[in-house]
């Protein structure tokens, strides 16, 4: 009764509530997910977990202007497995706030390293769950800042429009905590959540990112090139920052060069980078270069 009525919830659509029949294959899928979190946990304190870095590049010259990081788990048992299964499994329990804490740690030790190695700043961008997005967020990366001695302009945080949703009072302050820091904050995946022009209006963000479900089809598909069109147009005459995502052709790319989109990542220049890979692109500060194979 208890496993069907956690299927309801989330079936639930609205306020007219749902429901579910109890049946082995609920059982199964709870069992799977009970097993998942437990290899999770064993993950997190294993150094199973590792970081690569998206590339992001100016869109005029294409110069370097920082890398999103994102989590990888090699397991010992199964190999490399994808974000795409255990990152929603991470997200239905609180261990997503834990591999939060964990990449923002890792990624501000290593711009500390790099920092040592007498490197200039290039911004570093941890994504932040809604779980995580919380009152003590500001004293932790505070915290860490302190503890790696690095300056704020080695990290941005991008955060989704589900952090958005709380108490806006709440939100406005963590932010502030946040900007108190001269911490970039960008909003992502722009326009496929619960989007609000309300806030960027309210919101103190300083770049809004295009996702790329917009981008992919832009070249081909009318509708997504206008929607494209007005979210930089929105971004440019609000003052904030605009990066696309997911450009894979030229023809993206000069569609948002002729629109005044300040920046973009994806397959065109590069694919995610492991960590050393990185950092020579860092220490090298070369303009991004097309190379075959990079989609593999």
């Amino acid at each position: 009764a208890d496993i069907a009525m956690g299927k309801a919830k989330l079936n639930r659509q609205g306020a007219s509530g749902a429901y579910a029949y109890y049946s082995q294959n609920l059982n199964a899928q709870v069992s799977s997910q009970l097993e998942l979190e437990s290899a999770l946990r064993r993950a997190l304190h294993g150094d199973e977990f590792y970081l690569v870095f998206q590339p992001k590049y100016r869109i005029q010259g294409a110069e370097l202007v920082g890398a999103e990081t994102l989590i990888r788990w090699r397991d010992p048992e199964r190999g490399i497995q994808s974000p795409a299964d255990f990152i929603p499994a991470a997200e239905k329990s609180d261990l997503i706030q834990e591999l939060d804490a964990w990449v923002l740690d890792r990624a501000c030790r290593y711009a500390a390293q790099w920092s040592a190695q007498g490197i200039q700043p290039s911004r570093i961008a941890v994504n932040l769950s809604a779980k995580s997005f919380t009152a003590q967020l500001p004293q932790s990366v505070a915290a860490l800042m302190r503890r790696y001695a690095i300056s704020p302009d080695w990290l941005e945080l991008e955060i989704t429009e589900s952090a958005l949703m709380n108490s806006e009072g709440e939100v406005i302050s963590i932010m502030n905590g946040l900007l108190a820091l001269r911490l970039t904050l960008t909003l992502d995946d722009f326009g496929t959540g619960y989007s609000s022009l309300t806030y960027l209006k309210r919101f103190p963000i300083s770049c809004i990112k295009i996702d790329q479900s917009f981008v992919r089809d832009l070249s081909e598909d009318e509708s997504d090139a206008t929607i494209v069109r007005a979210i930089i147009s929105l971004g440019v005459n609000l003052g904030l920052d605009v990066i696309a995502e997911g450009v894979e052709t030229e023809a993206q790319r000069e569609f948002l060069m002729s629109h005044h989109c300040n920046a973009f990542q994806g397959y065109l220049f590069s694919r995610p980078l492991p960590l050393q890979d990185f950092e020579k692109l860092v220490r090298e500060r070369r303009p991004g270069t097309q190379s075959a194979g990079s989609h593999s």
